[in-house]
């Protein structure tokens, strides 16, 4: 099964005048970084606020543009020119693929299994860091997340941290989930992190002078470890999937991406010839 928003993806290009625009390779240029203080403020305010809310609305079905949304989102109280443009790519990149969605093999094991990363400091304005996080029930992306972390991080050992911890109370809750819908699943889930120093804080309660200055219900990751409910493992920086959910990604890394996420164009065929007696439902949602 397919789930798109083709309908609302080609209204939103209608409605922008962007149906006839140059398709763009990535929602956001790679190492782009937005402020506040840079360039003239919109005469309109509101335009940029309901071009922002109705690409929010796309991420339901689109986890390739959640971390563009999720930088687009934090200046729509004072959005400038330079804004409205890093909009307007995002507006560029659906223009490519309209049709793009999330993709749901039919066969799939219920094996919970999460990528859990940050990008330390990332934020100019506050130097905080970004979480980023997607858990796939087999080979299906269930969640997925790309937040500014509360507090300013230290290292980045302590970001990557922090993000576990946001993670692994995700993998409880659906747990939970799992568990009203009475589905059994017998294996631990699995997490996934590429800083050893962070898994090694979360397995280690002796390393007093990382761990001092960590909040304390960060140490949820170290409990649910001891409790059987995960298990943490290394990656290495290239099979980190959750990477593009903290950073603007360069075109071969982000198509790397969202094939990992599972994320693609049933209706775009390989070899420019004609799709043709699909057996796979396609379902389009509709705001």
């Amino acid at each position: 099964m397919s789930l798109c928003q083709r309908k609302y993806a080609l209204e939103i290009l209608k409605e922008t005048g962007f149906l006839e625009s140059k398709p763009a390779a990535t929602p956001m240029v790679p190492g782009l970084k937005l402020v506040h203080s840079e360039g003239n403020p919109l005469p309109d305010a509101g335009s940029y606020r309901r071009l922002v809310g109705r690409l929010l609305y796309l991420t339901a079905t689109r986890p390739d543009i959640t971390f563009a949304l999720q930088q687009l989102s934090q200046f729509v109280d004072t959005p400038t020119y330079i804004l409205l443009t890093a909009a307007h790519r995002v507006l560029r990149y659906i223009k490519a693929s309209p049709r793009q969605g999330i993709f749901y093999p039919s066969h799939a094991s219920l094996h919970l299994k999460g990528f859990s990363d940050s990008d330390w400091a990332a934020c100019n304005e506050t130097r905080k860091s970004v979480t980023g996080y997607c858990i796939f029930l087999g080979s299906s992306l269930i969640s997925w997340r790309s937040k500014k972390q509360a507090t300013i991080s230290r290292s980045s050992s302590e970001a990557k941290y922090r993000a576990l911890a946001a993670t692994v109370c995700e993998i409880q809750w659906l747990k939970y989930l799992l568990q009203d819908l009475k589905v059994t699943e017998a294996k631990t889930a699995t997490l996934y992190c590429d800083s050893r120093s962070a898994v090694a804080i979360a397995e280690n309660s002796v390393f007093h002078e990382r761990t001092k200055h960590i909040e304390i219900d960060c140490h949820v990751v170290r409990e649910k470890i001891n409790q059987g409910l995960i298990k943490l493992l290394s990656v290495s920086t290239k099979n980190q999937t959750a990477d593009g959910f903290t950073k603007p990604l360069p075109t071969a890394l982000f198509r790397d991406f969202i094939c990992k996420l599972g994320v693609q164009d049933l209706y775009s065929p390989a070899y420019g010839g004609v799709l043709e007696n699909t057996n796979t439902p396609s379902v389009e949602l509709k705001k």
